[in-house]
């Protein structure tokens, strides 16, 4: 739902991958990521063909994967920003591709003639925006020192893929330079590369119908979460919180009746002992209640990206003084 683009590049490079593996695979030379044809026989159209579709089903699996967790970026972004990202990355790591295979025969003496094929690189250039805009939840810790998040799986994902070849590790680092490139505001290079506006509505019109998805309706709605493992928790917690939020109603409506504020330590016992770890000891009286402090637009706003109501969001900022992590932890676990 709401990723029509990522949907495409989860359906339709698939299908080729499969149709050429299974039937037609005395076609999968025209797919193929050859350098030497690039280089020698200006075969330009290899650029296009050999980093599109996958060859090898591992890697049509694991990149598969990797969008469907990356479809976040295109419901938050917008599907012509997100194309545009797409783009540019992929313009930049071809470019990064040859320079990177030309240094390492320069310094290594290894002549590489062809390079893994398929749209590999714009999928290690997403795990620089993943890196850096998706908000990092613990979920369980194994052993008590090795931290389990709801980012773990997609890592794992990552290093799947980046084991899969010898020499994909040039597509790894070309997409990741190519991510941070992009993102730079230094280089400004998203001003630069972009689908323009009017490509943008030609393909709203004629591809968008065939790839949208309509919302689900067989299950509750509880919002959006930033990964596959926020958006399982939130199903499973939806009773929870419900609970959760019929207290805090009560006690605003006794703040109303009395004139006070939420006692946040009472409410929720996990910030109380973070806060205030001589409670036990001594009730706080409404004077000894610090003032709410001013809470952040920008992190209620990554809140409510994740499926959080403006809300849920001010009361668990407010609750955790201000901590991101610690409010998304809150409202995930309640």
């Amino acid at each position: 739902d709401k990723a029509p683009l990522s949907k495409s590049l989860l359906i339709v490079p698939s299908a080729i991958s499969i149709l050429l593996t299974l039937l037609f695979q005395h076609y999968q030379k025209f797919f193929a990521y050859n350098l030497q044809a690039i280089r020698e026989e200006f075969q330009i159209w290899r650029l296009v063909c050999g980093r599109t579709v996958c060859l090898d089903l591992k890697d049509t699996f694991c990149s598969s994967l990797l969008i469907y967790n990356f479809r976040i970026f295109e419901r938050r972004y917008g599907s012509r920003k997100f194309s545009s990202f797409l783009l540019g990355v992929w313009m930049l790591s071809a470019l990064f591709d040859l320079l990177l295979v030309e240094i390492t025969q320069y310094i290594f003496g290894i002549t590489i003639k062809s390079l893994p094929s398929g749209f590999l690189g714009p999928v290690f250039a997403l795990f620089v925006p993943f890196y850096s805009s998706i908000p990092r939840v613990q979920v369980t810790q194994v052993l008590g020192h090795f931290s389990i998040t709801n980012k773990t799986l997609v890592y794992i994902l990552g290093l799947q893929l980046l084991a899969s070849g010898s020499y994909i590790w040039i597509l790894a680092l070309s997409g990741l330079v190519s991510g941070i490139c992009y993102n730079s505001s230094i280089l400004k290079v998203h001003r630069i590369i972009c689908v323009p506006n009017w490509v943008a509505k030609i393909f709203s019109w004629t591809l968008e119908p065939i790839f949208s998805s309509a919302e689900p309706t067989n299950e509750v709605r509880v919002g959006m979460g930033a990964t596959v493992d926020i958006q399982r928790q939130q199903r499973m917690e939806l009773l929870d919180r419900q609970i959760m939020m019929s207290q805090v109603a009560q006690m605003r409506r006794q703040r109303q009746q009395q004139g006070g504020m939420i006692n946040w330590n009472r409410l929720f016992p996990p910030l109380r002992h973070r806060h205030n770890a001589n409670y036990q000891d001594r009730r706080p009286s409404e004077q000894d209640t610090p003032p709410p402090s001013e809470v952040s637009e920008e992190q209620v706003a990554r809140l409510m990206e994740m499926g959080f109501s403006r809300g849920d969001a001010l009361e668990a900022l407010r609750a955790s003084n201000n901590d991101l992590n610690v409010a998304t932890n809150f409202l995930l676990q309640h």
